[in-house]
């Protein structure tokens, strides 16, 4: 939690950089991120992260798959979730509050705690190399 503070700058820094609007971009985001953890992404750390089982026998990939790129169905409801990857679904990384709604939601699911921003971009930056 030491982070929040930090984390919610980024993110009210992603809206003003929209244009005071909830809407932006994959790239912004990851901007925000990056600068919101002091350290550039690292799109193999981010596959990384996506792929590897966390704490509660879950991984980004048991819901989007490994290459998140088609559509993926959620572990323990069955329920269908479009692709993950901005490349394939130009609505993924479009808002901040949603950014953040789902990244909160997941990172507890499997890691058991909130992501930190280096971890969202890197998660991001992996996403944004699928074409």
């Amino acid at each position: 939690m030491k982070n929040k503070p930090l984390l919610l700058l980024a993110a009210a820094a992603l809206v003003a950089a929209a244009g005071a609007q909830a809407a932006t971009t994959p790239a912004e985001q990851l901007a925000g991120y990056s600068a919101a953890a002091k350290a550039s992404a690292d799109a193999a750390r981010g596959q990384k992260l996506f792929t590897t089982q966390g704490t509660k026998e879950w991984s980004c990939s048991s819901c989007h798959g490994a290459t998140p790129t088609g559509m993926g169905k959620h572990a323990s409801t069955g329920k269908a979730i479009q692709p993950l990857a901005p490349a394939f679904n130009a609505e993924r990384f479009s808002d901040v509050a949603k950014t953040e709604k789902w990244f909160r939601r997941n990172c507890n699911d499997v890691l058991g705690r909130e992501c930190t921003p280096g971890e969202k971009a890197d998660v991001l930056a992996w996403l944004m190399t699928l074409k």
